[in-house]
């Protein structure tokens, strides 16, 4: 009897490709993804293309915001603890809060899901997480594809992108146009790390000091893992209403690049900004990773946003304003620093900076 097989009839299962597991998939994250819908979204969940009927009633020149980011290796630590429903907040934010800068009020949301094998129930835990954070956003997740690459990707192994769209009115547009000296940032604390510097992170915290995941950290109070899982924290629903009452000259997300490069893509060439890092509290995680990494303070302000997310720059007669808006909406906020004649720089002074 011949054995050669070269003629059998192979399938794309076969191969590695899973199209009912892909079914079981869609079916499990449909409640999630139904429960991010604005009434502008027309169609349900299976067409090739998500259709939202744009509002532009409230706008005079209604102008659209776009933007797209992923996680990065913050999911190194997902695979390790096998936790995957909050990595999907963390691809909504980073995309969500970039746009947000300019103004924008998000609208809808795409994410891009590639794995190695494809586990319904994993994909519909990250997709969870992504569809939570659509909701607390307030956009609309109209589509996604979920990639099944064998051979591409490690076992358990996955990455997400994300793809915002928002809108803004372009008289409303934040362009940092109008920062003059005198002018006052106001930082928004963040959750944590969010999703950036996290190569640095894992080679401090992995390599160097060789700890693992589910130890326990006295400081933290909570395992090493849990701490470095805690999503992006969202900001559209604490900005939008400041944007939509106050004038707010400039916003900044700190995000990779931290404080040294970030600031200044908002800032007039003729400005500066003075920065008092003592004006603030810092997570304990960021004094952990530079006495585990020996890391210098200028590289730790670089690299991580050190306890703030968002920065919003206003007249320094407004500031009191916005900071009792924040407080009687549960929102924490401080003083940071101001603007200063100069080049498009940043310093940082106070505490180890001295100054």
């Amino acid at each position: 009897m011949s054995t050669d097989k070269t003629n059998a009839q192979l399938t794309y299962r076969e191969a590695g490709v899973d199209i009912d597991a892909g079914n079981r998939a869609v079916d499990l994250m449909k409640k999630h993804v139904r429960a991010t819908y604005r009434p502008e979204v027309l169609g349900d969940i299976g067409g090739f293309g998500g259709l939202f009927a744009l509002n532009a009633g409230k706008y005079s020149q209604p102008v659209l915001v776009s933007g797209t980011d992923g996680v990065g290796t913050k999911l190194r630590v997902a695979f390790l603890l096998d936790r995957h429903d909050t990595i999907g907040q963390d691809a909504v934010a980073m995309c969500v809060n970039d746009i947000l800068v300019q103004g924008a009020e998000p609208l809808f949301f795409l994410d891009y899901l590639a794995v190695g094998k494809l586990e319904p129930e994993k994909v519909a835990a990250i997709v969870s997480g992504v569809a939570k954070a659509c909701k607390e956003s307030g956009c609309a997740l109209i589509g996604g594809e979920t990639a099944e690459m064998a051979g591409f990707y490690p076992e358990g192994e996955y990455d997400i992108a994300g793809f915002a769209v928002g809108i803004v009115d372009k008289p409303k547009i934040i362009t940092g146009d109008n920062i003059k000296p005198n002018d006052v940032l106001i930082g928004l604390p963040s959750s944590g790390l969010h999703s950036n510097g996290y190569s640095l992170v894992r080679k401090i915290c992995f390599d160097v000091k060789k700890l693992s995941a589910d130890q326990y950290i006295p400081e933290l109070e909570k395992t090493l893992g849990e701490e470095l899982l805690v999503p992006t924290k969202l900001y559209p629903k604490t900005c939008l209403p400041l944007i939509n009452s106050f004038d707010i000259k400039g916003m900044v997300h700190i995000t990779g690049g931290g404080f040294y490069d970030n600031i200044p893509r908002v800032l007039p060439k003729d400005c500066a900004v003075e920065i008092d890092v003592t004006n603030w509290p810092k997570p304990p995680i960021f004094d952990l990773l530079k006495e585990w990494g020996g890391v210098a303070w200028p590289e730790m302000y670089r690299t991580f946003n050190m306890g703030i997310g968002m920065i919003l720059v206003v007249s320094a007669d407004k500031a009191d304003a916005v900071q009792q808006h924040l407080t009687e909406r549960g929102e924490k906020s401080y003083i940071i620093g101001k603007v200063t004649a100069g080049n498009q720089s940043v310093t940082l002074k106070g505490g180890v900076f001295g100054g």
